[in-house]
């Protein structure tokens, strides 16, 4: 009986544990250190100055994204009985990546002086785990932009 009992208290543990973390709430803070992003500019002949932030969350080492796969598939099956739950699962919350990538396309925008005075966005697409923001600069390119930005 004690054998039985030391096999499972360890077992119970990590199941709370993993419920714990299961449940909570992810944060802008969550993606410090794991967002790889690029920006991309292109100044066109006619002084039009466009603009590709993309953005991709650094994925785990492969042994743990295997177990990450398997534990998704064990509740996707568990929530599947509920039809909220399925709903739920086929629209994912994007809100804190969505402000991340916002924030990191901003914080660039300061750092290099790409946009001085904003910017049209022209399209978006926000994914799990990647991101892509496209825009056109409010101001035209000026001399000092077509020697520092063009490739």
């Amino acid at each position: 009986m004690l054998k039985n009992i030391t096999k499972i208290v360890p077992l119970l543990v990590a199941l709370i544990i993993a419920s714990g973390c299961a449940s909570k709430k992810p944060d802008v803070d969550d993606f410090k250190n794991r967002v790889k992003d690029r920006f991309y500019t292109d100044i066109k002949s006619n002084g039009l100055k466009l603009f590709t932030y993309k953005a991709k969350l650094e994925l785990p080492d492969d042994s743990s994204s295997s177990l990450a796969h398997h534990e998704r598939i064990k509740q996707l099956k568990k929530q599947s009985r509920s039809k909220k739950a399925k709903r739920s699962i086929y629209t994912p919350d994007l809100s804190d990546w969505t402000e991340q990538i916002e924030l990191g396309l901003s914080k660039t925008l300061d750092m290099t002086g790409y946009c001085r005075e904003g910017f049209l966005e022209l399209s978006r697409i926000i994914e799990v785990g990647r991101a892509e923001i496209r825009g056109e600069c409010n101001e035209g390119a000026t001399e000092e932009d077509r020697e520092r930005f063009s490739s």
